[in-house]
């Protein structure tokens, strides 16, 4: 286990390990609130790197590494972007892929309320 000091080499580190091994790699968050401690850690079962920060000034990096992480183990595209016009920019391979989709995309139908009221208790 290395503990890596800098943000961005740890950064690095973790994305270049889970593309390296996706079915293998591991990664694990821990928060002590009594200690204000975070500590991230990713492995593949050979590698172990771990990065460890009292400071909240990383939350924000924490976080888009962790959508970054996220899109790659869910296997998403970035959204595209959207122009001055507001108009999305869509590319050629995006819609392959969409029609290509063994999915089919059916509506919603009506959302039952699910909650339900409760009895009133019976009186002796």
């Amino acid at each position: 286990m290395v503990y890596i000091a800098s943000w961005q080499e740890y950064q690095e580190a973790a994305e270049n390990l889970y593309t390296k091994s996706p079915d293998k790699a591991r990664y694990c968050v821990k928060w002590r609130s009594s200690e204000g401690k975070l500590v991230l850690k990713i492995t593949n079962d050979t590698t172990c790197i771990k990065f460890k920060t009292y400071s909240s000034i990383f939350l924000n990096r924490f976080e888009a590494l962790n959508l970054s992480l996220m899109q790659k183990m869910q296997n998403k595209r970035p959204t595209p972007i959207v122009h001055a016009l507001g108009v999305p920019d869509i590319s050629k391979d995006a819609d392959q892929t969409r029609s290509s989709s063994p999915f089919v995309v059916q509506p919603a139908g009506p959302a039952s309320g699910g909650v339900k009221k409760k009895k009133p208790k019976k009186r002796k």
